[in-house]
């Protein structure tokens, strides 16, 4: 019997260049649970089992996942992949200097009074 895997592809928008952010994200540890090996043609996930392999081809990224040593565990793979890439994107904090509120926060409560 054949070992197991998910395949799936992914189209990028035209001039996206998805497969070369993601490359460099995983790199850099913006993505932090990531990595890449085999000179970026495989990623793996520092907690799900297995392995997926990856390849970009006129602007669809071809990838299969594989779990050899734990047969029937792509899923947890795939969730990781495609978990945080359907959130969006967070905004950063706005903080402001201590004592001072920005237009449109909440006004500090003010002490009730008997």
């Amino acid at each position: 019997m054949e070992n197991p895997m998910v395949r799936m592809q992914i189209v990028e928008r035209p001039g996206a260049r998805l497969f070369s952010l993601l490359k460099r994200a995983i790199r850099s540890k913006e993505l932090r649970t990531f990595s890449l090996e085999k000179h970026g043609t495989r990623v793996v996930h520092i907690r799900s089992p297995g392995h997926m392999n990856w390849t970009d081809a006129a602007g669809v990224i071809a990838c299969e996942i594989k779990s050899p040593r734990d047969e029937g565990k792509e899923w947890q793979f795939l969730a990781n992949i495609v978990g945080p890439s359907s959130s969006p994107p967070r905004r950063p904090l706005q903080r402001g200097r201590k004592g001072v509120d920005k237009p449109g926060s909440c006004p500090r409560a003010l002490p009730l009074q008997a």
